[in-house]
């Protein structure tokens, strides 16, 4: 009989707290990328949300994500967002329905969840978990209970994680 404890949980999980007003999440992209085209299916990259009070329409993506999310293009719509963070500061929530609308999704659903507010909980409840660990900033990523920080910088980050993941999956 063996210790189930001992072999590692496949997908392993990174949490990713992002902002979608935020520029240095935009630059965490790449990485994210390079991380699933890796490790493929025994990644699971989870998006959290974490809001910045001083990005006005954050809340407001974050909520579109996870309509995006609901329909089916989580990640599609995160990464449009993100690549044109100048755009969303400048036209707000007209900038995420239009996202939507490019990437052939039910802008008018978006419309009314960012109207009813029908994802909210999710949002708050991201939030307030980042908080409770020590978020502080976007982006933050956590992997095998590890908390790390990219609001400062981002360097050595993504080799950080890979050593992690790589731990984990070889673990016997």
């Amino acid at each position: 009989m063996s210790d189930s404890s001992s072999v590692p949980a496949l997908p392993v999980v990174l949490d990713v707290w992002c902002e979608l007003q935020c520029p240095d999440c935009r630059s965490a992209l790449d990485d994210l990328r390079l991380l699933r085209e890796r490790y493929g299916d025994r990644l699971d990259v989870r998006l959290r949300h974490f809001p910045l009070e001083k990005h006005k329409h954050a809340f407001a993506a974050a909520q579109a994500a996870e309509e995006a999310l609901e329909q089916g293009q989580g990640w599609a719509y995160v990464e449009a967002v993100l690549g044109r963070v100048e755009e969303l500061d400048r036209r707000g929530e007209a900038f995420l329905i239009d996202v939507a609308r490019e990437l052939s999704l039910d802008a008018e659903e978006f419309d009314t969840a960012l109207i009813d507010g029908r994802h909210i909980l999710i949002v708050d409840a991201d939030q307030a978990e980042g908080k409770a660990i020590g978020v502080t900033g976007t982006p933050t990523y956590v992997i095998a209970d590890e908390r790390l920080d990219g609001g400062k910088s981002q360097e050595g980050l993504r080799e950080r994680i890979e050593a992690i993941i790589d731990g984990l999956l070889t673990t016997p």
